[in-house]
C-alpha cells in the first residue's frame, strides 16, 4: 500500500517540474528581453560613476619607554604637573592619536588649512590627460570662481566646514590591526594624486599635532615643577622633583628632534595605478542576474494566473 501512495506523488512532482520548464521555455523571449534591458541599465549605471582611486599608508605606533616610578606621596603632585607615571604609555597615546585623527575639530582644521572645499564638494571626476579635476558646474563656476549650488537655508552656496567634513569622512578611513598593532590610513578620491597627497599630509599633520600637544604639556609641567622646587627645602622632595623635571626634559627633547612623533611610516602612500571602484563587471553581473530572476518570476506568475 505504501508503494501505491508514493508513486503518484513522484509522478505529480515530475509533471510539475516539466510544466515549470515548459512555462519558462514559452516565456524565453520575455526572459531574454528583460535580462537584456537590465544588463544595458547596469552598463549605463556603471559608466555614470567615475573611477575612484585609493591610496593607503601603513603606520607603526612609536613605542614609548616606561615613565618614572613615583612614590605614593608624590604621585598626586606628579599627576597635577602632567607627568607621565608609566603604565599604558604608548598604547594610550596611539589610541588618542587615532581618535584625534578622526575628530571633527582636527579634520575641520585640515580641510581649512589645505583649502579642500572644491576637491571634496565640487569635483565629479578626474582627467588623466592633464591631471585635473572635473568640476560640477552646477556647484562651482570655475570662470567666476564662485559657488553656485542651490541649497535651502541654513546652508549656503559655499559649503560649510561641517558639510565638507561629513563628505571627507566618507573618503577617509583609519583602522588598527588588533594582531600586529599596525595602523592603516586610506584616502579615496577621483584623483589618485590628491589621494596620495592627502594621505601623506594627514600623517604629517597628526604627528605634528601630537608633538605640539606633548611639547606644550611638558613645558607647562617643567614650569610647575620649578615653581614647586622654589617653595620647598626638603632634600628628598627636591630630588624627586628634579627627577620629574628630567623626565619632562626628555619629552621636550624628543618632541623637538623626532618628526614621526606618534606614527612611523612603514609603507608610505603611493599614487594608485588601478581604480578601487566601481567594479563595473560586478555591477553588470548583478544587474543581469536580477533581470533573469525577475523575468522568470514574472513568467511563472503569468502562467499561474492563466491556469
Amino acid at each position: 500500500m505504501t508503494e501505491q501512495v508514493t508513486q503518484p506523488q513522484h509522478a505529480d512532482d515530475e509533471i510539475d517540474l516539466r510544466e515549470l520548464f515548459v512555462a519558462i521555455w514559452q516565456g524565453k523571449w520575455i526572459i531574454i528581453a528583460t535580462t537584456f534591458v537590465f544588463a544595458v541599465a547596469g552598463v549605463f549605471y556603471a559608466l555614470q560613476h567615475p573611477d575612484i582611486y585609493k591610496s593607503e599608508a601603513l603606520l607603526s605606533p612609536v613605542s614609548e619607554a616606561s615613565g618614572l616610578k613615583i612614590p605614593g606621596q608624590l604621585g598626586g603632585l606628579a599627576a597635577l604637573a602632567g607627568v607621565n607615571l608609566g603604565g599604558a604609555g604608548g598604547g594610550d597615546k596611539t589610541g588618542m592619536a587615532i581618535e584625534i585623527l578622526k575628530s571633527r575639530e582636527f579634520l575641520g582644521r585640515f580641510i581649512e588649512q589645505n583649502d579642500l572645499y572644491i576637491p571634496i564638494m565640487a569635483a565629479e571626476g578626474w582627467s588623466r590627460a592633464d591631471n585635473s579635476l572635473v568640476i560640477d558646474t552646477e556647484i562651482y563656476d570655475t570662470n567666476t570662481k564662485q559657488w553656485v549650488r542651490k541649497v535651502k537655508a541654513p546652508f549656503q552656496p559655499k559649503p560649510s566646514n561641517l558639510e565638507t567634513f561629513e563628505e571627507f569622512r566618507k573618503l577617509f578611513s583609519v583602522s588598527t590591526d588588533k594582531t600586529t598593532g599596525m595602523v592603516k590610513l586610506s584616502i579615496e578620491h577621483y584623483s589618485p594624486f590628491l589621494a596620495k597627497q592627502w594621505a601623506d599630509t594627514l600623517v604629517k599633520a597628526i604627528n605634528e599635532e601630537m608633538r605640539q600637544r606633548e611639547l606644550t604639556e611638558a613645558e607647562r609641567s617643567i614650569a610647575y615643577l620649578n615653581n614647586q622646587i622654589a617653595q620647598t627645602n626638603l632634600a628628598d622632595v627636591r630630588t624627586m622633583l628634579f627627577s620629574l623635571i628630567e623626565e619632562q626634559t626628555k619629552t621636550v627633547m624628543l618632541a623637538n628632534v623626532r618628526d614621526e612623533y606618534v606614527f612611523k611610516t612603514i609603507d608610505p602612500a603611493v599614487v594608485a595605478e588601478k581604480k578601487a571602484k566601481p567594479s563595473r563587471s560586478l555591477i553588470l553581473i548583478l544587474s543581469s542576474m536580477f533581470g533573469i530572476i525577475l523575468s522568470i518570476f514574472t513568467v511563472l506568475t503569468i502562467n499561474l494566473l492563466r491556469k
